[in-house]
């Protein structure tokens, strides 16, 4: 009984430590709109993970003697999902809405159990279906995607995002039972930044800015140390502890507290329908976490 409580307890610390990691995605977004209009957005983002690489990387010398083979490949396999979903996000963005964009990669949380059954065989219970259907119509009234009545390049590259942001969560809860921490997303952030690097040099107009904004450094500042190192190695290590279909379910809190953030900062304004989005994807979230303690009393 003892050891069904403290996996709870465990299990409770991980969710809430996800929901931070939502949350310092979601806060930064604005900031990151406004970067983006000073410096391209390959550009951006190698200067972002490759920061957050060096100082990941100091953070874990001490366990180098670790570093063998297969936690490389593993790193740079997390690492390439990662970057393969930033991309195809967009790319989605040149050529549809960022409500579609928003609404098609937040689908990744009805992905996901899909994902883990046939990969993995692996099904999923029900509360985290329910709460996954729930978290979708949040996020379709959230985002305002209404305007979604065609299917063209920009939901289908809208599509890759969400499905390699949902492979990604699988791999993640996966591996990090298995390696250091420290080093495997020290690599997937090194992975990350040399691809993103590769792609500025081949479409930015430039990479390497000739003058650092204001903007451009508040922006690697909250996105490096927060939305980044803090944010991947607590999502890697907290996945440890619960389920990837939650975990979808609790990263859908990522456009709940963009909307929120960006009614204080940028002033943007919250319909009736949006902040009623906003309670159902938060409603979500309680059925998948009250549903997982239910189960574990059968």
């Amino acid at each position: 009984m003892k050891k069904i409580i403290l996996k709870k307890f465990k299990e409770l610390g991980a969710d809430i430590t996800l929901l931070t990691v939502a949350i310092s995605w979601g806060t930064t977004f604005v900031i990151v709109q406004d970067a983006i209009k000073d410096i391209p957005v390959f550009a951006f983002l190698f200067l972002r993970f490759f920061l957050s690489f060096i100082l990941m990387a100091l953070l874990s010398l001490k366990y180098l003697k670790q570093l063998d083979k297969t936690l490389i490949i593993s790193g740079i396999f997390l690492g390439v999902l990662f970057f393969l979903g930033y991309a195809t996000q967009t790319y989605g963005l040149i050529y549809t809405k960022s409500s579609i964009v928003a609404f098609i990669t937040g689908l990744n949380v009805v992905i996901v159990p899909i994902v883990l059954y046939l990969l993995f065989k692996q099904q999923v219970y029900i509360y985290s279906i329910i709460g996954a259907l729930v978290a979708t119509v949040g996020l379709w009234l959230l985002t305002g995607a209404g305007g979604l009545s065609s299917f063209g390049k920009g939901e289908f590259y809208s599509l890759l995002c969400a499905t390699f942001f949902a492979i990604h969560i699988v791999y993640t809860s996966k591996l990090s039972k298995r390696y250091n921490i420290f080093l495997l997303v020290s690599i997937e952030l090194l992975s990350v930044a040399m691809l993103s690097l590769f792609s500025s040099l081949a479409v930015d107009p430039f990479t390497f800015p000739k003058e650092y904004s204001h903007t451009i450094i508040l922006a690697l500042v909250a996105t490096v140390i927060f939305a980044t190192v803090y944010a991947l190695f607590m999502q890697t290590y907290m996945q440890q502890f619960t389920t990837p279909a939650k975990t979808a379910i609790i990263f859908t809190m990522e456009p709940v507290s963009a909307a929120i953030f960006s009614y204080f900062y940028a002033h943007e304004y919250l319909s009736i329908t949006q902040i009623f989005g906003a309670i159902i994807m938060i409603t979500a979230m309680l059925i998948a976490e009250i549903g997982s303690y239910y189960r574990s009393r059968l």
